[in-house]
């Protein structure tokens, strides 16, 4: 299994932006499509975001115009930004991957939490 790395959670009042990291060794070179999902306390698994090996980007609605997903080839990493937090963004973050066999049962990670609270 990967180690699969996310970062960049913490508390932040409403209004306020945070970038999390998805640290993911080999998903360029095997071509794996990176997904964010999100799961609030009590909720079930929410898809947010994905960015495809062919650099191509989908959001779900409910975060579409605030959130921003991107790569970075070289290191293997995963980026989400976020601005304009709500209470309703308070979760935690995971990422993981898809596409090929190996990118499905390889990537996942352990999450990073997003709290927003004045």
């Amino acid at each position: 299994e990967v180690q699969v790395m996310e970062s960049g959670g913490g508390l932040v009042q409403p209004g306020g932006s945070l970038r999390l990291s998805c640290t993911a060794p080999g998903f360029t070179r095997k071509r794996c499509d990176i997904n964010w999902y999100r799961q609030a306390a009590g909720n079930e698994r929410e898809w947010v975001s994905s960015i495809r090996s062919d650099d191509t980007t989908k959001y779900a609605d409910s975060v579409k115009g605030r959130f921003t997903i991107s790569k970075v080839k070289s290191n293997d990493t995963v980026y989400l930004q976020i601005n304009g937090l709500t209470p309703e963004d308070t979760a935690k973050y995971n990422c993981g991957g898809s596409g090929p066999l190996i990118c499905r049962q390889d990537y996942w990670g352990r999450g990073t939490q997003v709290t927003v609270s004045s």
